[in-house]
């Protein structure tokens, strides 16, 4: 079977898709992913075959703006970005796919959802988390902690109109719509709502312990579970880390996210805190220009580990919520310290609250002192270890993972 995957984002949007693909072309179906030429290596280390969708220098843009990570404005910052890539990723799936491929494509790839409503094309959405699966049953955290769950059905309803009215379409709707009309078809609307989610097949990526499906999610949604993947098969813990690792208790690994790219006050706080507690700490990001300059004996920084190999080594994990994080730290079964920022990070965040798993820290302050309090508890509260073991034993990623690749192929009847 012909399989086109299409992922949009960074590491942690990427990544999932990597592990699929991995999956499908181990029962013998030829697999291409469409990516950002950014991950081209990893795409083809992984023995699966690469298309280019954007370069290098967007990806670089695309990191480089702060705007990104902003509670409040970072979701229109990035729903303008998918705006500019709607007609690529059209022309993209046109191109390269005909009525006998099965396309799964990520959230924000919705030029190829426009693609396969035009040309009669196979088509499954695959959403990494539980926000992308709108409810007015239970609703998801918003930044400042906003959770309406508890209020009238009524209010739950407007607040969806409302958003999609006057905040979400005006950001989205007329890209979508500009395509839709320029290949002959209707426009539409609640395009975070109802549309973006493929009639007749939408993956969500996150066990129904994490996040159950509602009563008013669309019919066709399947959860399945995390599709764990961390280039594990093709990048081996760092010889100097591992020996690192065995020299001492284990440590406090801090990330504030692949793409982020500012994150130097993240590990300046982070080094201090260790301190104070007298806790090694691991910082892990590929951008060096945010490690401060002068660490403290017991710090280190590293440029990227596997996080299956690394988090069993941990005491706990500090970073920002992403949604591939959050899932490698459940299963790894280590305590989280999660300081989110913007989009579906408040909502993992308070997820990982409610199952007991760890606790958060708004990025306002997150300070040394704030910090390093927050870390002793989680470290050393039992019911937080507890927990974890707990949620650590519900995995069964073989399984899901089998789940998931079964739903695609079923798209091929």
């Amino acid at each position: 079977m012909d399989i086109l995957l299409i992922a949009i984002g960074s590491h942690g949007d990427v990544h999932p898709f990597v592990g699929i693909g991995r999956a499908l072309a181990a029962r013998g179906h030829a697999v291409r992913l469409a990516t950002n030429e950014h991950f081209a290596p990893m795409v083809l280390k992984a023995g699966l075959d690469f298309i280019q969708l954007g370069d290098e220098a967007i990806f670089r843009e695309w990191i480089g703006d702060a705007l990104v990570w902003h509670p409040h404005k970072g979701p229109a910052r990035v729903l303008q970005g998918i705006s500019e890539s709607i007609e690529t990723v059209y022309e993209m799936t046109t191109a390269e796919a005909d009525r006998q491929t099965v396309i799964v494509g990520s959230s924000l790839a919705l030029g190829g959802l426009i693609a396969a409503e035009k040309h009669g094309l196979r088509y499954a959405s695959a959403h990494l988390g539980p926000i992308c699966a709108r409810s007015s049953v239970e609703m998801p955290t918003l930044p400042g902690g906003i959770n309406f769950t508890r209020f009238p059905a009524w209010f739950k309803r407007g607040f969806w109109d409302g958003a999609d009215r006057w905040f979400i379409d005006p950001h989205i709707a007329p890209a979508v719509n500009a395509v839709r009309a320029k290949v002959g078809l209707p426009p539409v609307s609640r395009v975070l709502g109802d549309y973006w989610h493929a009639p007749r097949l939408s993956l969500g990526l996150w066990p129904d312990w994490f996040s159950a499906k509602q009563p008013d999610h669309p019919p066709q949604l399947q959860v399945t579970g995390f599709p764990l993947y961390d280039e594990a098969d093709h990048h081996v813990l760092d010889p100097d880390l591992d020996e690192w690792l065995d020299a001492g208790d284990a440590p406090i690994a801090f990330t504030p996210g692949s793409a982020m790219i500012h994150g130097h006050a993240f590990f300046d706080a982070a080094a201090k805190a260790c301190e104070r507690i007298d806790r090694r700490g691991l910082l892990l990001t590929r951008h060096i220009e945010q490690i401060p300059n002068h660490l403290p004996p017991t710090v280190r920084h590293f440029l990227y580990a596997p996080f299956s190999e690394l988090l069993p080594r941990c005491s706990a994990l500090v970073h920002h919520g992403g949604i591939g994080t959050t899932a490698q730290a459940l299963r790894a079964g280590v305590p989280q310290l999660i300081m989110p920022m913007s989009h579906d990070q408040p909502d993992n965040a308070a997820r990982v609250r409610r199952l007991g798993a760890g606790d958060s820290i708004t990025r306002r302050f997150f300070w040394p002192g704030r910090v390093a309090k927050k870390l002793d508890r989680v470290i050393h509260d039992p019911a937080v270890l507890r927990a974890c073991d707990v949620v650590a034993a519900k995995f069964d990623h073989d399984q899901s993972l089998l789940r998931t690749i079964e739903l695609i192929e079923g798209l091929a009847n």
